[in-house]
């Protein structure tokens, strides 16, 4: 596999490379292990199937599902290396922010 190369500039055109956040393509197939703590199920999930909701403590920084066996809603505890799977592999993001 060849290593793609990313260059931020400022330039338009044909010769241009963008400047900013580069989006990464994720493939179709990323699918994460999960564990259901109600039913004791064990399962792969697809990124659709996952939301991931960043807060500004530990204690509002993390992921859910929906047990694909029981049905029961799963909400778990997200660290900062769940933080940095999810996101890389489609997961999608909830910020939040904290109301003044």
């Amino acid at each position: 596999m060849n290593p793609t190369y990313l260059t931020p500039t400022t330039a338009t055109g044909p010769t241009a490379v963008r400047t900013g956040p580069v989006p990464v393509p994720v493939p179709a197939a990323v699918r994460f292990r999960a564990a259901c703590p109600d039913c004791r199920g064990r399962f792969e999930l697809a990124a659709g199937a996952l939301r991931l909701a960043i807060g500004a403590t530990s204690r509002t920084t993390f992921y859910t599902f929906t047990c694909p066996e029981c049905a029961a809603p799963v909400r778990k505890p997200a660290g900062e290396r769940i933080i940095e799977l999810l996101t890389g592999g489609g997961v999608r993001t909830l910020r939040l922010h904290a109301t003044p």
